[in-house]
């Protein structure tokens, strides 16, 4: 399909401006152009914002929580999501996907937690995942005194993120943690391999923002050894057993190097047993929900996650 108007226009101009590919900058540089992309644009009003420091495998872990205008009763407790941003883990933080948390708290009507877990290189796998967790694990268990209600639990997550809200759920199933009510992956990346027809036909090149060769970059930086190609927490598509993990919506790009692995990780899902959505919205990149402000498509899949996440929280 060709692409969306709105995101031939935004492509166009980024191309204008002649950026390199991410895996030719290095990783301050990286994580200063996701800072600078995710500038642009109004930020939705919420009722209230508040950053705190939470207890983590590590040392503190920063979390933003952000609490929706509007809701059925002041007193009743939200449902809350555990949201983790993308950029390769890498890059990313509280801000650069903040234009995302506040619609989705608006839309799902839910508290959010955004995670600024910990970035490789510095803190490479299962640093990310284990920050993750934690996170999850807190929610769960102060969810009174942040408004929320802990029997109505879910986790999501872009690209990356999407990747580690993947794994919290596995995680959370494994060991007996928190119950997820839904996991909402936005384009995850689910195998390091990147052997499919969608990673080939966006190999190289920073036309569609993100190529194979970026993401081969952004793997080589998150991974401490080989052996974590093989680990379900590290790459949440060579998992042996889906059984048992929550309903998943699984949202795609249609110009992303990462849409085959994400709908064969849903693909497999419903193999086995779980509930799953896919949507594919086509004639856009990867990272298009990031763009909610300025995109039609990208606010329209927040939408869509929030219609999953009352219908798992029996909303």
């Amino acid at each position: 399909m060709p692409l969306d108007p709105q995101m031939k226009a935004i492509l166009d101009k980024a191309a204008a401006l002649g950026g390199p590919a991410f895996h030719t900058l290095g990783v301050e540089k990286v994580r200063e152009a996701i800072r600078s992309g995710s500038a642009a644009g109004a930020r939705e009003p919420v009722a209230h914002v508040e950053d705190r420091r939470i207890p983590g495998p590590a040392g503190e872990v920063p979390v933003r929580i952000y609490r929706p205008s509007a809701r059925p009763s002041a007193d009743a407790p939200l449902p809350a999501v555990v949201f983790f941003h993308g950029g390769g883990w890498v890059a990313g933080d509280l801000n650069t996907h903040d234009v995302i948390c506040r619609i989705l708290t608006n839309a799902a009507r839910c508290v959010v937690v955004s995670v600024d877990y910990r970035l490789a290189p510095e803190h490479r796998f299962p640093a990310s995942p284990d920050d993750c967790y934690a996170a999850t694990a807190w929610t769960a268990n102060n969810a009174a005194a942040i408004g929320a209600d802990p029997a109505r639990l879910a986790v999501a997550g872009t690209s990356a993120g999407g990747t580690l809200a993947a794994v919290v759920a596995m995680m959370a199933r494994d060991r007996r943690g928190p119950r997820i009510a839904c996991q909402v992956l936005w384009y995850p990346a689910t195998d390091a391999a990147m052997d499919t027809p969608s990673h080939r036909d966006y190999s190289t090149g920073t036309y569609y923002l993100l190529s194979r060769a970026d993401m081969e970059w952004f793997w080589n930086c998150y991974l401490s050894s080989e052996r974590d190609r093989a680990n379900p927490y590290c790459c949440p598509g060579v998992a042996k057993d889906l059984r048992g993990l929550p309903p998943a919506l699984i949202v795609t790009a249609e110009y992303d190097p990462l849409r085959d692995e994400a709908e064969e990780y849903a693909a497999r899902l419903k193999r086995a047993g779980v509930a799953v959505k896919c949507t594919r919205y086509e004639g856009v990149t990867h990272a298009f929900t990031g763009m909610a402000s300025v995109l039609d498509k990208g606010r329209q899949s927040i939408i869509e996650a929030a219609a999953a996440l009352h219908e798992a929280f029996g909303a």
